[in-house]
């Protein structure tokens, strides 16, 4: 029985423009922002997922999958609503880089 070997390369710092995603930099903006509430879910002590569902305006499926990383549903601006359901302030900067000649990116920062 042949053994096949997975090929690994470096990555550009983006797993999902590693995976050939179109629309890479939102992926992983997505991705971080679902981090962000899982953490922001953790420190807030809810009893149960239910309780979860409540405060974001969801039911507790969707509560469950999103903390299991299925957030291809969701757009960035209600992954923010949910941050500021959970009493997190989000700001936005928006910085002008008009030197460059290739477009602009959208990035998530975590202060915690």
């Amino acid at each position: 029985m042949k053994t096949r070997r997975a090929e690994v390369g470096l990555s550009r710092g983006n797993v999902f423009a590693d995976l050939g995603f179109k629309k890479a930099d939102d992926e992983l903006a997505k991705a971080r922002l679902v981090a962000a509430i899982a953490r922001a879910i953790k420190r807030r002590r809810f009893k149960n997922q239910s309780e979860v569902a409540a405060a974001l305006g969801i039911d507790q499926p969707k509560v469950s999958k999103l903390l299991r990383g299925h957030f291809a549903d969701y757009s960035i601006e209600r992954l923010l609503n949910f941050l500021t359901r959970l009493g997190f302030d989000v700001k936005i900067r928006v910085a002008d880089h008009a030197h460059r000649r290739k477009p602009g990116h959208v990035e998530v920062i975590d202060a915690a």
